[in-house]
This record gives structure tokens, C-alpha cells and sequence, in this order.
């Protein structure tokens, strides 16, 4: 359960940050995704 609070005590620290983070994830998904499918466009 230790961990559990770690987690909670983390993501309302860094709650700020968490939506920038949460969307360059989400860009660099998108930038694989698109790098993946590229060969076959060519």
C-alpha cells in the first residue's frame, strides 16, 4: 500500500506538469505511428 500513496503524493506534486507530459507522450506515439506507416505511403 506504500506504493499506492507514493503514487498519489507524486501525481498531486507534479499535477502541473502531468498534462504537458501526458500529451508529448502522446506526440511521440502519434510521431511512431506516422514513421511506421510512412513505407508504405511511398
Amino acid at each position: 500500500m506504500q506504493t499506492l500513496s507514493m503514487i498519489k503524493t507524486l501525481a498531486t506534486r507534479s499535477q502541473a506538469t502531468l498534462v504537458q507530459d501526458v500529451a508529448g507522450a502522446a506526440a511521440l506515439v502519434v510521431i511512431l505511428m506516422v514513421g511506421l506507416h510512412l513505407p508504405s505511403f511511398i
